[in-house]
């Protein structure tokens, strides 16, 4: 207990002091720069760029003393050992020798008797010098040389096909490679440049979700609810029903009270058993009870549950709800359920006949018999035709279309 007190003392003392907290300071100060990676690659560098001007300084000197007389080179050889001598005999320690002076008495000592005249370090020294130049010499003819990197731009390539085909290896991928693209790699330098966490040698034993979705989109109805909040701030629901494959509303419906029995009505008046579809996605919500999902089986369709806290397994409806907000929702504030229906029956209308979808190339879901795809022309309009716009939802948008001007 005792010992305990009187080291807390001392440490309260020494740190009282403020010279000894500003050598705490500057010590933790030094050990971060020494240990930083960034400073010691940045100081590695300057150190060899001083050694290289220092040499070609020496360089220069051994040059312009080849042109002068033997006489003058003989005279300040001699007034140089007199300087030298007085501080060989006051005994005065020369500083550590840099990396640029070491090359440089290794290399001058092959053309003059150094043993007699070396006084800054002992001839074991500078052997050991010689010995370790030496070393580096063949260290860096024998550095093993290896294959050649590959270009960056087919690095890019294989990284880009591995993620687009998950179930494909590292064979398959050298074979297409060198069958379709004429490009000679082994599997092995392939599987070097696999993104880690790529498929493991024999490719994914599975398919990813989205795959699965797009490769059977004609055949999939996604579902699911939203909410549209009135001016007086009533919660309607607002429950939709897409065609994943040609991005059509098949049916969309509003409610304040959605129940199970609602529920499946809706699927009733989706589900006509005329169309290919095969599966359902619907989430995990108390309202697809057994009863619902009865129904929609019964009907002869398989319900897809999406994991629990997976939105992005749903991803269709998901963003058909998001556009929704944010091209309609999001401008109009309904004052009852009966302007809910409105807005929304004007909005789906637009959404399927007359707007443009990226995914579909770009397309419309459902085109409209007078609507047919024109002709291209270049940065300019057709002659003898005009344009028409059509306004939707009091001009929040608009759809275009060609008319004669006759």
């Amino acid at each position: 207990m005792l010992g305990g007190q009187i080291l807390g003392n001392f440490i309260a003392v020494r740190f009282s002091d403020e010279r000894f907290r500003y050598f705490l300071r500057r010590s933790l100060l030094d050990a971060y720069i020494t240990y930083d990676p960034a400073t010691m690659a940045e100081s590695r560098s300057r150190s060899a760029l001083r050694t290289v001007l220092r040499i070609a300084c020496d360089l220069v000197r051994l040059v312009s003393a080849a042109g002068r007389s033997r006489a003058q080179l003989s005279a300040e050889n001699l007034f140089l050992r007199k300087q030298l001598a007085l501080y060989v005999e006051r005994q005065v320690k020369p500083r550590r020798a840099d990396d640029a002076t070491r090359m440089a008495l290794v290399a001058l000592s092959w053309l003059i008797e150094w043993r007699r005249i070396l006084t800054v370090v002992k001839p074991d020294t500078l052997i050991r010098w010689h010995r370790k130049g030496f070393q580096l010499f063949w260290r860096w003819k024998s550095r093993p040389r290896g294959r050649p990197r590959l270009p960056a731009d087919l690095q890019q390539l294989i990284a880009d096909m591995v993620a687009a085909n998950r179930t494909w290896g590292e064979e398959r991928i050298a074979s297409e490679l060198l069958l379709k693209l004429g490009i000679r790699v082994s599997p092995r330098t392939v599987r070097r440049y696999m993104p880690r966490g790529a498929a493991p040698r024999g490719g994914a034993r599975s398919q990813t979700w989205s795959t699965f979705v797009r490769n059977h989109a004609s055949a999939v109805l996604a579902c699911d609810f939203f909410v549209a909040v009135t001016a007086t701030f009533r919660v309607f629901y607002v429950f939709v029903v897409l065609d994943v494959g040609t991005r059509r509303i098949l049916h969309w419906n509003v409610t304040d009270h959605p129940t199970a029995d609602w529920t499946a009505q809706q699927f009733r008046m989706v589900v006509s058993g005329e169309q290919p579809h095969r599966w359902v996605i619907h989430d995990r919500d108390s309202i697809y009870a057994e009863g619902v999902d009865a129904t929609v089986a019964a009907m002869g369709l398989t319900i897809l549950k999406t994991p629990v806290r997976a939105p992005q397994a749903n991803a269709y409806c998901e963003r058909l709800i998001g556009t929704i907000r944010r091209e309609c929702l999001d401008w109009v504030i309904p004052l009852n359920e009966w302007h809910v229906r409105q807005v929304l029956a004007a909005w789906v209308a637009h959404y399927n006949h007359g707007r443009p979808h990226a995914s579909l190339g770009p397309g419309i879901p459902d085109p409209q018999s007078e609507v047919t795809r024109q002709r291209i022309h270049d940065h300019r309009l057709p002659a003898g035709f005009r344009v028409v716009a059509k306004p939707v939802l009091g001009g929040l948008h608009h759809e275009y279309r060609l008319e004669s001007a006759a």
